[in-house]
């Protein structure tokens, strides 16, 4: 099938491609698992921007990998964080049928620290600026329990519930927004909707998850297939999960129950490359009602292939990475730092292979400088980066699905594990 197709509620996993070749190496895995759907064409404004491809490109190359492969399968195609219904024409008009809200500009990220009197002005001006019109939210939430399906139902006090109010409530409201401009633009080829509050400073409580849910339900956000909180721990780009993984199943369970009875919805699990010890848990609390998001970790195994193949490329780009750091990982969350950066050896050969792509300091290293090596990088005699690796990827797209294939099975092995 040459077409992405909405997926619905079936159980599916992400797969981005910033280089327009993964296609092939994440079929050869996706083959092996027909329980995952897969999503071949996943990419985010921002990153498309950052690798200045465009969402019709993104889209060309996912459609060529499956011809290529005869997949004939199902597959997906996802504008991961959309923002502005201007986002979602662009991807509508490419051929996306998977769109990915993000309200996270509308968040409210200091409602986790407000006092009582800054929670009740919070409250006075969601009312002011109309946010909440024609709702008796306190009839709807205060004094009122909520079945989950778990032991004991969830209830909202009044701080709890202004907490939830003054953090999200105009998310919902952009929510609603952005859920007529997708219906505008797709409704005659049918359509998913994700919406993400991943992107926020502090995870999402189970409470304020049932509030999210509810109110996308009350605003009528349509086709809404999957929802990704933000988690306790840390989801990190490029490695494993950090944290407590008994604290993490208890709260999934919480997050799990709530898509169930509200939705159904699936739990949408983002920045979800490489954590191998949380999968397993994941797999087994989440079951079908599951959908996991990849990006950067393919591109990794692209200079894993460079690596190996011509190292003195990998080695110019490892230390142009190394002094993009610091300004490149400003939008992202990680813990590797400049001195970490700075004490890495200087790549010498498939010996150092393991430093850059296998521990979490090269990794992360590698990971946030890739706009800046697809874009502007050149080599020592001023040929962009990208061309060479592109080059090295058509001359062994043997190698490059090998290590795709056996990457993505270890995911989706794990997955099933639990």
């Amino acid at each position: 099938m040459s077409h992405p197709t909405p997926l619905g509620l079936k159980k599916s996993f992400g797969y981005g491609d910033r280089l327009g070749l993964a296609t092939p190496g994440h079929l050869a895995a996706a083959r092996k698992f027909p329980d995952f759907a897969p999503i071949l064409a996943q990419q985010s404004i921002r990153e498309m921007t950052r690798t200045r491809r465009t969402a019709k490109e993104v889209m060309a190359a996912a459609k060529r990998g499956v011809e290529s492969t005869g997949y004939a399968g199902i597959w997906g195609a996802d504008g991961d964080h959309l923002k502005t219904p201007e986002d979602v024409r662009v991807v509508s008009d490419a051929g996306f049928r998977f769109f990915t809200i993000d309200p996270s500009a509308f968040v409210n990220n200091d409602a986790d620290h407000l006092d009582a009197a800054a929670l009740e002005a919070g409250v006075a001006g969601l009312e002011a600026d109309g946010t909440l019109a024609g709702f008796d939210w306190r009839g709807a939430y205060l004094d009122r329990s909520f079945d989950i399906g778990t032991d004991a139902p969830l209830r909202f006090d009044r701080e709890s519930l202004f907490r939830a109010l003054v953090k999200y409530g105009r998310a919902t409201a952009h929510c609603q927004v952005m859920g007529r401009a997708i219906s505008g633009v797709s409704a005659d080829r049918g359509f998913d909707i994700e919406v993400s509050v991943d992107e926020t400073d502090s995870p999402t409580s189970p409470l304020e998850h049932l509030f999210f849910a509810l109110e996308l339900k009350r605003r009528e956000v349509p086709n809404v297939v999957s929802l990704a909180p933000r988690f306790i721990g840390e989801f990190e780009k490029g490695i494993d999960y950090k944290g407590d993984l008994k604290a993490f199943e208890a709260q999934l369970r919480l997050h799990a129950a709530i898509a169930r009875s509200t939705g159904p919805y699936k739990i949408s699990v983002h920045s979800g490359s490489d954590k191998f010890t949380a999968y397993p848990v994941v797999g087994r609390v989440c079951g079908n009602l599951l959908h996991v998001k990849t990006a950067g970790t393919s591109y990794l195994e692209a200079l894993r292939v460079i690596a190996r193949i011509r190292p003195g490329l990998f080695a110019e780009i490892a230390e142009y990475s190394r002094g993009r750091f610091e300004t490149d990982r400003a939008s992202y969350h990680i813990s590797t730092t400049a001195a970490q950066v700075a004490a890495l050896p200087a790549f010498s050969g498939p010996a150092d292979e393991a430093v850059y792509l296998d521990e979490i300091p090269g990794r992360q290293l590698l990971h946030v400088t890739f706009g800046s090596v697809l874009t502007v990088g050149v080599d020592a005699k001023g040929r962009p980066f990208k061309d060479g690796i592109l080059e090295v990827l058509q001359e062994r797209p043997d190698l490059h699905l090998e290590f795709l294939e056996r990457h993505f099975v270890k995911h989706l092995s794990l997955l099933n594990a639990g």
